[in-house]
């Protein structure tokens, strides 16, 4: 007799017991009854049933295309059945099993992909949080890798696909810690259909998931579906069993999906969990954080939406699901929240450690801090593992903001320095360690960068602490300025919103600390105000990272019909080719004619086409004749568009091109020996970084041009000269010594397995190409390359600077590039030695001399420009006014000309000096075209009297189109509008007298 093996899911309860018992194949009965077998406990790692539990298999257990037996599914009778017995059986099954099954993190995870890779998916790996998508700043979602096959822009590599999905959402920092559920980080587990099954199976797998995989009870479990999608309601109720009252239509608000204004979009059913059942079913709320948690949504992308609003079938369907891994590890490991779970608590108990305080002791709002670093370090050093530098724009202002406000967050729990005794360190690098513990199975390459995320975190953190001490400073200024503001106007003393949020967002400084701070001193807060500022920054980040786009653009309908470009360039630089398909302004056209640029697709062709940094070939299209091949198109470029189609753009110089006309495809082979010889320079110069300055050093971008080559690499400090030196000659002794390198296609796992580094920029199937120098450099690289190192000839850094914080650049030529560079220096510093007359290596000393003459004969000008300014002031100083009864106050504002900055502020010294206290001294000069310059200068009698210089000229500079400030005895300022000089100090005497009439009098 034959017997049956059962699949995984089936195995519920605990290793051990007795024997396997094989389950016969003759068992199985006709499809009008169901199968009900004795009590039997099931053993978890085999497949077989041992002893002890109750299943019930649906009468469709085996038919499948997917698998060759379906899983067991729980049949609950609750609406369809009088029989209480077997649904408390069932639900007894359950619950028994959600105690003996692990519940792990790492084990959910596992289980889940497990579960669909039985059914027929592809297990992928999860996306870089840097997405291939300029639509989005991150990865905010599980299908945004799948974008392009959704829009039909490529083809579909597998028919379904399963994925543990790394994500960062910001738009809700606000609430990490404040709920139970919202993240920065998270990970959403996924399966999805490319046009493969749709809403049948994933309700069935997802209720057989959660019910039979996860052992969650069915009674606890609540649906939503679309309000008009009956086909759902129908599935989940008589397929699934799902009782009417516990399946709710919500609105397009909560069950409709869409991309953006048009494109794929679709309904979505969600599961929830019930953490309170006892509370009944009247006035039921699913978005009730209290009671419910939504664990698991389905979007059944099925139309497309159009210009005009309206709805059409798409020809694909898809399925696109979401699984939060945090949520599911709450539900299983039975915890009030999601941030003490497995997957987080062991990095808030760190940080509780350094606190010296106790997470279970502790108050609601020290536990709200300790969450706040638990979340917000997951994602900070997975941006960073994935190549996000700290910076002010981009996603590099992301990680930063991340940053500070674990800092800030820090020093409120009252960390100070690294928490173990060393208060000039970092504390940041200690918790940071404990989530690269963590991190083996969501990005086991985590561990591989942990020396550079510690080193950003340190700088980081460091650098932000000076910040945070200088907003201390602004704080305490805003304080004394509000109580002095207060006092003379007899009002109460309060901070303005818009302050408090700028010591928020600039400085860092927490809402409730600049409260606290201020109550003491006696300043309130305008809290309307600031909660104002900080909507209407909730509301562009959300704008602007909440939501993946997938519109329908015209590309997807120029190339529906042509098929993938066959690339031959690796192997020749000429070939015959088929136009397959030619585009004028974003247009398909049959024939183009002479001085047209035009677009042109081929089945296959020899040129390169931008990407991995290096630029397209240039070359030319003929057609082939008898006698002679006639030019029929120039290329200027060749770019990628909807996945492997390559787009020749350039000029038609004779004739007419037409679609369907062969062609012969020859790339310049001198412009694609330059790209090549950058190209290979490129590996050898990033090996040669990590030789000198540390193998933690990665790259951040590159581009390989005809001309140069630029590399962008993350690094902390300037390359120093003698680095510089040293990477040149390790690049050019790797030159001379004549290496050939070997290219080979092989699986990516085992090209990383290898040691293979991933070059920036470039994407990557399961199979990828290993370009290695033997000994020196080995990377994923779909680029071209030069056959042996000595092709390449020489190499020169031309420059190196820093770009952003943290990322560094190097320019540099090789080859024939590196051949015209050195010529041209050569003919410059012979020009330079015959207009000098000296040797080229006396050259520096020539220039030393000359610039040092230059700087004292300057010196000696500015000393007579400054005297000239005295001597002229002090024919001014007749023409100054007395101001005010009591106090004879000498006031003047005049005009000095043409003076320069410095010597405007000496002659402005001089009359202070000459006029003696109390005195006001406002001059004004236009020292080139579009300049001004502006200077006040007050005797301590004057500023005893409560007027300032600093404060006064701002305004009056304003006039002249610029602003400044200085001390309250002295202050500079400049403009750009000479023409209104006379206006702007006819302005300065005006309000000066005014000043000093009120005060003096």
């Amino acid at each position: 007799m034959a017997s049956l093996k059962l699949p995984h899911s089936l195995c519920n309860g605990s290793h051990g017991g007795s024997a396997p018992l094989p389950l016969p194949a003759s068992s199985l009965l006709p499809k009008s009854t169901f199968p009900v077998y004795r009590r039997r406990r099931v053993a978890v790692s085999t497949g077989f049933i041992t002893t002890t539990t109750v299943v019930l298999f649906s009468p469709n257990i085996f038919p499948s295309r997917h698998c060759s037996v379906k899983q067991a599914q729980r049949i609950h009778f609750s609406t369809r059945s009088t029989s209480a017995s077997v649904q408390s059986e069932t639900d007894e099954l359950v619950e028994d099993k959600a105690k003996d099954l692990p519940s792990s993190g790492d084990s959910i995870r596992r289980r889940f992909l497990d579960f669909y890779a039985k059914r027929g998916h592809k297990v992928l790996p999860s996306a870089s949080l840097v997405p291939d998508d300029p639509t989005v700043l991150l990865t905010i979602a599980g299908m945004l890798q799948f974008k392009p096959i959704f829009l039909g822009q490529v083809p579909k590599q597998v028919p379904c696909a399963t994925t543990a999905q790394r994500c960062i959402r910001t738009n809700d920092v606000e609430n990490v810690g404040r709920t139970s559920r919202h993240h920065t980080f998270f990970e959403m587990l996924g399966n999805f259909s490319f046009g493969d099954y749709f809403k049948k199976e994933a309700i069935q797998w997802a209720w057989e998931l959660s019910t039979v995989e996860f052992g969650l009870a069915a009674d606890k479990l609540w649906i939503s579906v679309f309000e008009d999608d009956n086909e759902a309601f129908e599935l989940w109720h008589d397929e699934v069993g799902v009782p009417v009252e516990r399946i709710k239509r919500m609105g397009a608000d909560d069950n409709f999906w869409t991309s953006g204004a048009t494109g794929p979009c679709g309904p979505c059913s969600e599961i929830y969990y019930d953490f309170h059942p006892e509370r009944g079913y009247s006035d039921i709320d699913l978005n009730d954080d209290t009671r419910f948690i939504e664990f698991y949504n389905l979007v059944f992308m099925e139309f497309n939406k159009t210009d005009d609003g309206s709805l059409e079938p798409l020809k694909q369907k898809n399925i696109d699901t979401g699984l939060g891994l945090e949520r599911m590890a709450r539900i299983l490991q039975k915890v009030p929240n999601n941030y003490e779970t497995d997957l987080i608590y062991p990095i808030i108990e760190k940080t509780a450690e350094l606190a010296n305080v106790s997470y279970s002791l502790a108050d609601d709002h020290t536990k709200l801090n300790l969450k706040i670093i638990g979340d917000h370090l997951r994602a900070i050093v997975y941006l960073i593992s994935d190549g996000v530098v700290p910076s002010n724009i981009g996603r590099g202002y992301v990680v930063r903001r991340l940053i500070r406000r674990a800092v800030r967050t820090g020093r409120m729990l009252g960390i100070k320095g690294d928490g173990q005794g060393n208060l000039e360190g970092a504390f940041l690098p200690v918790v940071a360690a404990k989530v690269i513990e963590l991190s083996t199975h969501i990005n086991p390459d985590v561990r591989r960068t942990a020396a550079r995320i510690f080193e950003e975190l340190k700088r980081e953190e460091l650098k932000f602490v000076q910040t945070l001490e200088r907003g201390e400073k602004f704080l305490d200024q805003m304080l004394v300025e509000a109580l002095s503001t207060a006092k003379e106007s007899g009002t109460i003393p309060y901070l303005s919103g818009k302050d408090a949020f700028l010591l928020y967002d600039t400085y860092g400084f927490p809402v409730e600390i600049t409260t606290e701070v201020a109550v003491e001193r006696g300043v309130s807060i305008d809290m309307p105000g600031f909660d104002v500022e900080m909507e209407n920054q909730k509301r562009q980040s959300q704008a602007a990272h909440s939501a993946v786009k997938l519109a329908m653009g015209n590309s997807a309908d120029l190339t529906k019909n042509v098929p993938d470009t066959e690339f031959l360039g690796y192997e020749t630089l000429s070939a015959r080719a088929i136009v397959e398909s030619l585009i004028v302004d974003g247009n398909p056209v049959i024939q183009v004619s002479e001085g047209n640029d035009v677009e042109v697709l081929l089945n296959r062709t020899p040129f390169y086409a931008e990407s991995g940094g290096q630029i397209g070939d240039h070359g030319f299209l003929y057609i082939p004749g008898e006698d002679q091949h006639k030019v029929v198109m120039e290329i200027i470029d060749v770019q990628k568009s909807l996945g492997n189609i390559f787009v020749h753009k350039g000029t038609i110089r004779e004739g007419v091109l037409e679609v369907g006309r062969e062609v012969e495809a020859a790339v310049d082979a001198r412009l694609r020996q330059r790209a090549k010889v950058h190209h290979t320079a490129t590996h050898l110069l990033q090996s040669a970084l990590k030789k000198v300055i540390g193998q933690e050093t990665s790259q951040a971008g590159s581009l390989v041009a005809f001309d140069r080559l630029r590399f962008d690499f993350n690094f902390h400090r300037p390359i120093t000269d003698s680095e510089l030196e040293e990477i040149e000659k390790l690049v050019n002794r790797w030159i001379g010594e004549a290496t050939s390198l070997q290219t080979k296609v092989m699986p990516l796992a085992d090209a990383k397995g290898a040691g293979a580094i991933a070059m920036f920029g470039e994407k990557y199937g399961e199979e990828v190409r290993v370009v290695e120098v033997p000994g020196v450099s080995m990377e994923l690289c779909g680029g071209t390359h030069v056959s042996n190192t000595s092709e390449i000839r020489g190499f020169k850094i031309m420059s190196e600077q820093g770009i952003a914080s943290g990322v560094r650049r190097i320019e540099a030529v090789a080859g024939e590039a590196f051949i015209e560079y050195v010529n041209s220096r050569d003919y410059y510093m012979k020009q330079l030695c015959s207009t000098l007359k000296v040797k080229a290596e006396e050259v520096t000393n020539r220039v030393d001399n000359l610039l040092e003459e230059l700087r004292m004969t300057r010196n000696e000008v500015s000393s007579l420009r400054e005297k000239a300014a005295v001597y002229k002031a002090s024919h001014l100083a007749a023409k100054a006014v007395s101001v005010g009864t009591s106090n004879n106050i000498r006031v003047l504002v005049e005009s000095m000309d043409d003076t320069d900055a410095d010597s405007l502020k000496k002659a402005a010294e001089y009359l202070i000096d000459t006029l003696q206290d109390p005195a006001a001294v406002i001059l004004g000069s236009c020292p080139g075209d579009e300049k001004v310059s502006l200077v006040a200068a007050f005797t301590p009698g004057v500023v005893k009297l409560g007027i300032q210089a600093g404060k006064f000229i701002g305004p009056i500079a304003k006039l002249c189109g610029g602003g400044g400030g200085g001390r309250p005895n002295f202050a500079q300022a400049g403009g750009r509008k000479p023409e209104n000089l006379s206006d702007a100090l006819e302005k300065a005497r005006s309000e000066i007298f005014l000043l000093l009439s009120e005060k003096a009098s």
